[in-house]
């Protein structure tokens, strides 16, 4: 795709005129950094970032039973998700991978999904198929900004006229007014950090993208931060570290099957792949996704081979770059169940070399989410 084909979201002029790389991502022309990885990342971690992410797609689906209807595509507890509430959900295949993962919200008249930008078109392809009686809409006429840090609260809240979020808990998510916009905001995000995402019409993300900027608590930032700062957070990149060859117990997501889809629950099973992710939940599964710290300060990125002891290969890494907020290289890959307990030794070839690695819990940085 050339960059004449490349979509653009409702604040490209705001990117260039900020001085932004711009690079292609999911068919989009996003800004990369505005003249710094590190800089950027380091700023959410210490007070608030402000990200596009209106490449990102949101679908909604109505009608009497869409609930359950959406509880028969993914082992996520729907029906007793209040109004005014957000959850995470994978929508699964017949083989237990993972299609997509999401964030559900209960806005009353309607659940709200907000689905991975290279997904979004086969997405709402496939609920169309699967939910009959349902309504399902992917409107393309909005925009959705995050913004992300200890200072975001604050921040919003200046264009509430005064309002207070206190609250509004992690994964709440509501209609508000910011700056004179009807927008849905929900509490939550994709860097371990409390913050919010927003949801308006394209047409006024730049009146409230420069309101939030003239904030000096604010900064833009870009993919390359969010990237960090997602993988310091242990949070899965669908197409990276997850995707339909994985399941939600081999990913470390086993939680995001609800008590109430498990064996012996209230509405156990009934979604597909449930035969797989049932038996896994019970038994394990043969592979883990685990966190790694390469020794020394060489990054060991996606596609290199974890090797055991004897030289034999016994898994992947699936992202690996540098974590500014622990000043080490970090990567996060799939190894054999046996070599996947923190403080397990193992080697990545990198560069005709093999480099010491070191199994980690996730997260590396601790969650600041707001509850």
């Amino acid at each position: 795709m050339t960059s004449t084909e490349l979509r653009h979201t409702p604040l490209h002029a705001l990117h260039l005129e900020h001085g932004a790389k711009i690079t292609p991502f999911a068919g989009y022309a996003m800004p990369l950094h505005y003249g710094g990885i590190i800089g950027e990342h380091l700023h959410v971690r210490k007070a608030a970032g402000l990200f596009d992410v209106s490449h990102m797609g949101v679908i909604d689906v109505a009608g009497g039973g869409a609930a359950r209807a959406l509880e028969a595509l993914m082992p996520a507890d729907i029906v007793s998700l209040p109004r005014g509430r957000q959850r995470y959900a994978l929508l699964t295949n017949a083989r237990g991978g993972i299609i997509d993962d999401l964030m559900v919200q209960n806005l009353g008249e309607h659940f709200r999904l907000v689905v991975n930008a290279a997904c979004k078109t086969r997405d709402a392809e496939h609920l169309r198929a699967h939910l009959n009686g349902c309504t399902v809409d992917a409107p393309e006429d909005g925009a959705l900004l995050a913004l992300q840090g200890p200072a975001a609260a604050a921040a919003l809240s200046e264009t509430l006229g005064g309002g207070d979020l206190s609250d509004m808990k992690f994964m709440d998510a509501r209609a508000l007014r910011l700056d004179g916009i009807d927008c849905t905001v929900a509490r939550s995000g994709y860097t371990g950090e409390d913050g919010f995402e927003v949801s308006l019409p394209a047409a006024r993300a730049e009146q409230l993208a420069r309101r939030l900027l003239a904030n000096p608590q604010v900064r833009l930032a870009g993919l390359g931060a969010r990237d960090s700062l997602r993988m310091e957070a242990g949070l899965r990149l669908h197409g990276s570290d997850i995707g339909e060859a994985t399941t939600p117990v081999e990913a470390g997501l086993g939680w995001a099957v609800a008590k109430a889809r498990r064996s012996g629950g209230a509405r156990a099973g009934g979604f597909p792949g449930a035969d797989v992710i049932l038996r896994q939940l019970s038994g394990g599964a043969a592979r883990r996704l685990v966190g790694l710290i390469p020794r020394g300060r060489a990054p060991v990125r996606a596609g290199a081979a974890l090797l055991g002891a004897n030289g034999a290969a016994v898994g992947e890494v699936t992202s690996g770059g540098f974590g500014p907020s622990v000043s080490h290289p970090i990567s996060l890959g799939y190894a054999q169940a046996e070599h996947a307990a923190p403080g397990a030794e193992l080697r990545a070839p990198v560069r005709g070399r093999e480099l010491p690695l070191t199994v980690a819990a996730l997260p590396f940085v601790r969650h600041n989410f707001y509850r």
